[in-house]
C-alpha cells in the first residue's frame, strides 16, 4: 500500500479501506450519526402528529354534525312545545276535559285589600 503526506506531513496510509473519523468540516462520525438520529426520531414524531390531527379532525366533524342534528331536534321541539301551548288550545281542552269555563261577571267577587 502506497503512503501519501498532506502539506502538513501527516500520512493518510490506510484511510482507503477504513472510514474516515473526521468529515470534512471537522464533525465526527458519531455526531453526524447522532444528528441522523435526531432527524428521525423527529421525522417519526412529525408523522405521528400529522396522523393524530386528522383523526381528531374526523372526531371533530362527526361531533359538529351529531350538535347539527341536535340542534335542529331543539328547534322541532321548541315548535311543537309552543303549538301545544297556546292559550286558545288549553282554553279548549279545559273546557272539553275537565268541564271548566270563565266565570260570569256576578259570579265573581272583588276583594279590599
Amino acid at each position: 500500500m502506497e503512503r501519501r503526506t498532506d502539506q502538513d506531513g501527516r500520512s493518510s496510509a490506510g484511510m482507503m479501506g477504513s472510514l474516515p473519523t473526521k468529515l470534512f468540516f471537522g464533525a465526527s462520525l458519531v455526531s453526524v450519526m447522532v444528528l441522523a438520529g435526531i432527524v428521525l426520531v423527529s421525522a417519526f414524531a412529525v408523522v405521528t402528529v400529522t396522523h393524530q390531527t386528522r383523526l381528531n379532525y374526523a372526531s371533530l366533524q362527526t361531533l359538529e354534525r351529531e350538535r347539527d342534528e341536535l340542534q335542529a331536534v331543539w328547534s322541532r321541539l321548541l315548535l311543537e312545545e309552543s303549538t301545544w301551548s297556546t292559550p286558545s288550545r288549553v282554553e279548549s281542552i279545559s273546557q272539553q276535559r275537565l268541564d271548566m269555563h270563565v266565570p260570569a261577571i256576578n259570579d265573581t267577587e272583588v276583594l279590599a285589600p
